[in-house]
C-alpha cells in the first residue's frame, strides 16, 4: 500500500498511537528567524503558487525552498530527498514515493532505513 493511503486514522490504528492534542512538543526549541533569501523567494513565489494552485506547485515553490534552508541551516549535514522511492516495511504498508523525506545523514544519494540495517 502506498503511503498515500494511509489516513489518520489507520495510522492510529495500525500502529496502536495515542494522540495527545495538548502537549506543546516545541515549547524548549527557539524560533530561528527566515533568511533574507528565504523571504525573497518566499515572496516572489506565493502568487505564482496562488494562480497554479497544486500540491505540486505547492511543493516545488515553498516547501522545497524552505526544505533547502532547513538543509543550509544545518551546514549541509542533513539530506533532503523529493518524490523518492522509500520501502520501508511492505507487510505494514510502509512503502512506496514519499513527498519529502529528511535525514540527519549527509549522504544524498542513497535511502537507507533503519529496518533494514538490521
Amino acid at each position: 500500500m502506498p503511503y498515500s493511503a494511509f489516513t489518520f486514522n489507520k495510522v492510529k490504528k495500525d500502529f496502536n498511537i495515542t494522540v495527545v492534542e495538548n502537549q506543546d512538543l516545541f515549547s524548549d526549541v527557539q524560533a530561528v528567524a527566515s533568511t533574507d533569501y528565504l523571504t525573497m523567494i518566499l515572496k516572489e513565489h506565493l502568487p505564482l503558487v496562488t494562480a497554479i494552485n497544486t500540491e505540486k506547485a505547492r511543493s516545488e515553490l515553498i516547501i522545497m525552498p524552505v526544505v533547502i534552508e532547513v538543509r543550509r541551516y544545518f551546514k549541509y549535514q542533513i539530506s533532503i530527498f523529493s518524490g523518492s522511492e522509500f520501502n520501508v516495511d511492505a507487510s505494514k504498508g510502509l512503502e512506496g514515493r514519499c513527498d519529502f523525506i529528511l535525514s540527519r545523514s549527509p549522504e544524498q544519494y542513497d535511502i537507507t532505513s533503519t529496518a533494514r540495517r538490521k
